[in-house]
């Protein structure tokens, strides 16, 4: 896990963090205030949503998992690798009934944004190679 991470998660003291594979720095933050309340990711003068329950439920899925899970990202127009953290968070039997992104045709990456947020907060171990990265929960 990164040592230090600056900001608090808020839209005006953002976390700044960086994909799994250490290429690209981003911004996100709660927004509690959407409905439903939102996971705000800034890449560039990019943002994202996904819904902000993905945190809880991501760890959940992972713990009752058990193990290393592939990350697998994806565009919102590819097809997910089956077994994958991406394929996970699209899923028509995943908590929420199928992409929890929020703005349609920007619904993808989950897997490059939301797994270094669990690792920030303290909720899983994310792999930082080159390339075919994995997280478990903690």
């Amino acid at each position: 896990m990164k040592d230090h991470v600056e900001g608090s998660g808020t839209t005006e003291d953002p976390w700044i963090l960086t994909t799994p594979v250490g290429t690209s720095e981003f911004d996100a933050w709660r927004d509690e205030a959407t409905d439903p309340p939102a996971l705000r990711v800034r890449v560039g003068s990019t943002t994202l949503g996904y819904q902000l329950r993905c945190i809880e439920d991501l760890h959940a899925m992972l713990t009752a998992y058990g193990d290393w899970m592939p990350l697998g990202n994806a565009d919102e127009q590819k097809e997910a690798k089956p077994g994958t953290v991406e394929a996970w968070a699209r899923a028509d039997d995943n908590p929420v009934g199928g992409f929890y992104g929020l703005r349609k045709g920007y619904r993808g990456r989950f897997a490059t944004y939301v797994p270094p947020v669990l690792e920030h907060l303290g909720l899983a171990e994310v792999e930082h190679n080159p390339r075919n990265n994995r997280m478990r929960a903690l």
